[in-house]
């Protein structure tokens, strides 16, 4: 989950009004930074190109990602990912005859912020697909609403393994997909990577919600296939993510000299825990293994650095999905080009998932979320042209044919549990506190 710039850090606990941004879709630059002016109903949709908010006509979707919160250091960049897409496909034709119209909403990582989103874009805005939520225990506030307002949600980024069970036993009725592969995978990456460095015992340290208990369960499954020994498994240490003192929790998962912490956090609330664990004097001969949730500078800079001037989580490794789809040399091209900076984790898993919104749509000839989400295996998976560009794709399915989208963030081949699988990048801190992709590693095979 990944990147960059981060705003201050809200305080937690505290109830937040939810911050709606409508983005205007037109150059993108400023697309991606002025939201449009509000009308009486709270917002409106404009297609790319417009000078103005208009009606929508076509194609609406939306974007429920978090702009604040604990996860805005990752989701900032998602949220400039997709207006992007949005902008590509109006350039080429739009969606069923229509320019795309897009409603981007800031979750702020935050459940009751999400769900509350979420039924204003499925019930006010009524739009047909959403890209969100991040934070898995967002998209679980948000997806009762979306199926029942027939609204697919593709995630690019919540990764419980809960979804997966909950997708085979029929309770999203199709509504839901993700383009980020469930943390069944990156917890068996992240154990593999651990037997590898010759770490034979670990501790866990996760956040109490979805993500870091879904998480937390698949890596001792896997360590423990491999050889290892999870140290606190019989009394896992898990912190919630409101608390206003993380003291206890930092001292225990370092209990019995672990030779790692596998440590499942947010970037906000993770670098209060990692920091207090340092003043401690907890982790100083401890591994970090860390994941995708902290993936960000802004993480490592709030923990900064220890007495001898090298950030505390200098030699800290972790794993993260990468992208590497066949798209990706043209995505990184267009994302450079717009944003001015390089790509960052989890924006080419956005754009993949307002791609196949599009897609499905138009293989669809509809506009509504019922009829597209029978088409989002149909345009992600064989048999079809494969295609690596939308505008293509867009094409193609308006003659009548089929196509097999490969995505800039990977094959984006969709199963029936909404799942795909992908490949995750290695990374760690340097002394100065910057961060370093230094290699790959696959899931480890069970």
């Amino acid at each position: 989950m990944s990147n960059l710039a981060s705003p201050n850090r809200p305080k937690l606990g505290r109830a937040l009004s939810l911050a709606a941004l409508t983005l205007t879709v037109g150059l993108l630059a400023a697309a991606c930074q002025e939201a449009a002016p509000p009308t009486a109903q709270g917002g409106t949709a404009s297609p790319a190109g417009s000078a103005s908010p208009v009606a929508a006509k076509g194609l609406k979707i939306g974007s429920l990602l978090p702009s604040t919160g604990d996860l805005a250091s990752v989701g900032q960049q998602m949220v400039n990912a997709v207006p992007m897409l949005v902008e590509t496909v109006n350039q080429c034709g739009g969606v069923n005859g229509e320019p795309v119209a897009l409603v981007s909403v800031d979750d702020q990582t935050d459940p009751a912020a999400g769900a509350e989103g979420m039924t204003r874009l499925a019930e006010r805005e009524k739009v047909a697909g959403v890209v969100g939520s991040f934070a898995s225990s967002v998209s679980t506030a948000a997806l009762p609403i979306a199926v029942r307002n027939k609204v697919v949600l593709i995630s690019p980024g919540s990764t419980s393994p809960v979804f997966t069970q909950q997708a085979k036993d029929g309770k999203y009725q199709g509504y839901w997909a993700r383009t980020a592969p469930p943390d069944t995978y990156q917890a068996q990456a992240l154990a593999k990577l651990a037997t590898e460095r010759k770490l034979t015992t670990a501790s866990t340290l996760v956040i109490n919600n979805d993500y870091g208990v879904g998480f937390e369960r698949e890596f001792v499954k896997a360590f423990d296939a491999l050889g290892g020994k999870v140290t606190n498994e019989g009394k896992p240490t898990r912190y919630d993510p409101k608390a206003s003192t993380v003291e206890t929790e930092a001292a225990a998962a370092f209990s019995g000299s672990p030779k790692a912490v596998a440590a499942v956090l947010y970037a906000d609330t993770g670098s209060l825990i990692v920091k207090s664990a340092y003043e401690q004097g907890k982790s100083q001969n401890t591994q970090f293994l860390l994941t995708d949730g902290v993936y960000s500078q802004d993480f490592v800079d709030k923990v900064g650095k220890g007495q001898n001037g090298q950030s505390i989580l200098a030699g800290a490794l972790g794993t993260v999905p990468g992208a590497s789809g066949k798209s990706l040399a043209a995505f990184t091209k267009l994302w450079e080009e717009k944003q001015k900076r390089p790509l960052v984790a989890y924006a080419a898993h956005a754009w993949d998932a307002a791609a196949i919104l599009a897609l499905a749509a138009q293989a669809a000839k509809s506009n509504s979320g019922e009829a597209m989400k029978d088409k989002l295996r149909e345009v992600t998976n064989a048999p079809g042209e494969e295609v690596t560009d939308v505008c293509k794709g867009l094409e193609l399915l308006r003659q009548g044919k089929d196509i097999n989208y490969q995505g800039a963030s990977g094959d984006v081949d969709i199963d029936a549990a909404g799942d795909v699988v992908g490949s995750y990048d290695v990374w760690t801190v340097e002394p100065d506190g910057k961060l370093k992709t230094i290699g790959k590693v696959s899931p480890a095979k069970q």
